[in-house]
């Protein structure tokens, strides 16, 4: 497999809340044939917050982050849902709009540096989907996880505003899904892979947000699913860390696992939990481990 050469835009929440996202991304990215230089000096995104109160900081914050990869001559590759449509639509605006890259470098001017608009900012699930391709992924399948039923969960940022970042269907998006029956898996479907998992609003209306996520893993769950997986480290923070108030808010016990999708890809590569950072996740994945296992014993 042919290596592809990313800068790495890590985000925040990998290198702060989810540790195990940025662990387990290193542990897979060389058997995907993904070459990355990490952006160390890069900045948060904003994660929209920032682009409701100062717009303009934001797309610098962003550009900033793009001329760094520029410099390198690479694409940015993000870990983070959030981060790829809080950046992608930054990128469009700032490549789209007249004089808004010209007036976004003279914020930037007084540290040296120039965004020349020549970047594409690209999630991890893009880049399996669409340039290494669902067949060279299974080809790297050492256990297969045809004992599970995953349930995908996109959320917002990923898929919304659809105008500006392009790649899937935001009412039917088919990336995880392909990702999941490449890797043995089997994709339950329901309709909450598409929503909001409330962490946008979980400090200002923690009833409505613990609402919404919990409603999507009742969904899922009564689905029959196994766990889920998410490419957005902010909704599995939403999904994970507050599962039992989640489920207390829809009357409902939940014990759904929730993986990264680097977790789940590390898992058929046959990676070991240690190395995922399994056991960081509040809601333990065990019992996902064990299946797993089981299946390869019988097999």
């Amino acid at each position: 497999m042919m290596a592809l050469r990313f800068a790495l835009y890590p985000g925040c929440a990998a290198k702060g809340a989810t540790p195990e996202l940025y662990q387990s991304t290193m542990a897979i990215v060389g058997r995907l044939g993904i070459d990355v230089v990490e952006l160390a000096a890069s900045s948060c995104c904003g994660a929209g917050v920032v682009t409701e109160a100062e717009p303009e900081v934001a797309l610098a914050l962003s550009a900033r982050t793009f001329a760094q990869a520029e410099r390198l001559g690479l694409d940015v590759m993000t870990i983070c849902g959030t981060c790829q449509g809080v950046m992608g639509a930054a990128n469009k605006r700032l490549k789209t709009e007249p004089g808004l890259l010209d007036r976004i470098n003279r914020l930037l001017e007084p540290e040296g540096i120039v965004y020349r608009g020549t970047v594409q900012v690209k999630h991890l699930l893009w880049i399996i989907v669409r340039e290494i391709g669902v067949r060279k992924l299974g080809e790297q399948v050492k256990v297969p996880l045809r004992a599970l039923r995953i349930a995908p969960f996109y959320g917002c940022y990923i898929l919304r505003p659809s105008w500006d970042l392009g790649f899937d269907d935001p009412e039917n998006p088919a990336s995880l899904e392909q990702v999941i029956r490449a890797l043995g898996g089997e994709a339950v479907a329901y309709a909450g892979r598409t929503k909001c998992c409330g962490f946008p609003i979980i400090l200002e209306k923690e009833a409505v947000a613990m609402a919404m996520s919990g409603a999507n893993m009742k969904e899922a769950a009564e689905q029959g699913a196994d766990c889920m997986v998410t490419p957005c480290p902010l909704c599995h923070m939403s999904l994970d860390i507050y599962q039992d108030r989640a489920g207390q808010a829809v009357n409902t016990p939940l014990n759904l696992p929730i993986l990264h999708l680097p977790q789940l890809l590390g898992l058929a590569m046959g990676i070991s939990a240690k190395d995922l950072g399994l056991a960081r996740h509040l809601i333990s994945v065990d019992s996902i481990v064990r299946r797993i296992d089981q299946s390869v014993s019988h097999s």
